[in-house]
């Protein structure tokens, strides 16, 4: 009998070095200054920024979901790296913090190397917009635990924020405004709904052009999560931000009321921002509630921003200035609601 190797049993070592080699360019292009050694050592070495008076560490982590099913489906890859870091950064941000470093977790069962390459530089584009090094990373090869060509990934992003720059809920007062930041469409929420609403009631096709999408259906379902760290680090230095909301699963009711003290709530006024087509697509093709589409959905804010009342206009223009849509979409009022009720929408 023939004696086995470790190839043998579906893992192929050799390719996994090899696509180490050409993931390096990547990596390199993700660089701060703060980074110490290169790529291949057993953990990465990331120094604190100078003249921070008390550095405070800030930490997130996440996948992409079911939205890697899109990817699988298109056959496409160097776009749901972005959206790993984002679901990562954005998190980070919320604090004020300046993201720092990233690292991925990429497990697969049979390693092709085109794939693992085109969801590297989606991660190390991801990087380089948030202004995030690529740090490091780990790719696992799992024979039998995943389909042929499929994956799964994870990540986490660790940033820096001076204490006394942190934002946080204790800072929010009645009669702040909420600036609603756009997002680029689903970004990496709702997946599942989204599918079964589309894909398996409706039955639309991913090369179908539908509404007024302007584009395939496929396209629009793979467009990548929109990076707002360098934006909010941008906002932040108005002194005019109280806190921010990174909207994810849960939607607008479900992740706004993570920012708010005791004894507030908010009220979101839906006629003063426009919501994406993809949204009124799902809505109608699975015939679901828009109470269901409020606490699945971003709804087209990524972030919410709570701002003071006479800064709002320089926080509009910070992330104006740094290419975000942005628009006033609500106010901070007294209420003794809990959790989600302390989200009241008007105009809807």
């Amino acid at each position: 009998m023939a004696r086995l190797t470790y190839r043998d049993a579906g893992v192929d070592a050799a390719l996994g070095d090899a696509v180490v080699e050409k993931i390096k360019p990547m990596v390199a292009s993700t660089r701060r200054p703060e980074v110490l050694g290169d790529l291949g050592g057993f953990a990465g070495l990331c120094r604190l920024p100078m003249g921070l008076r008390e550095p405070i560490l800030v930490s997130g982590t996440d996948g992409v979901g079911t939205k890697l099913k899109i990817a699988f489906a298109l056959n496409r890859h160097d776009t749901v790296g972005i959206d790993l870091v984002a679901m990562c950064a954005n998190d980070v941000a919320t604090v004020g913090a300046d993201c720092l470093f990233f690292l991925d977790y990429f497990a697969t069962g049979v390693l092709d190397a085109g794939i693992a390459q085109g969801v590297i530089s989606g991660v190390a584009e991801g990087c380089r917009r948030a202004g995030c090094a690529l740090l490091g990373g780990e790719t696992a090869e799992l024979p039998g635990m995943y389909p042929k060509n499929e994956y799964d990934l994870a990540g986490f992003c660790v940033g820096v924020v001076d204490r006394h720059k942190m934002l946080d809920a204790s800072q929010v007062r009645v009669g702040d405004v909420l600036i609603g930041v756009h997002s680029s469409g689903l970004h990496s929420n709702g997946y599942s709904l989204a599918r079964r609403a589309l894909l398996e009631v409706a039955k639309y096709e991913f090369d179908q052009v539908l509404g007024g999408l302007g584009r395939t259906l496929g396209e629009e379902l793979l467009e990548p999560t929109k990076i707002y760290s360098r934006a909010v680090q941008r906002a932040v230095t108005t002194g005019q931000v109280r806190a921010v909301a990174h909207i994810t699963g849960a939607g607008l009711p479900g992740n706004i009321p993570r920012v708010l003290p005791n004894g507030v709530g908010v009220t979101l006024d839906l006629r003063r921002w426009p919501r994406p087509e993809i949204f009124s697509l799902i809505q109608a093709a699975g015939d679901i509630e828009e109470a269901e589409m409020r606490r699945t959905f971003n709804l087209g804010l990524g972030l919410v921003v709570v701002a003071a009342a006479q800064g709002a206009d320089s926080v509009l223009a910070a992330f104006r200035e740094m290419g975000n849509a942005a628009d006033i979409v609500g106010e901070v009022v007294a209420s003794d609601a809990v959790d989600d009720d302390r989200v009241v929408f008007v105009g809807g």
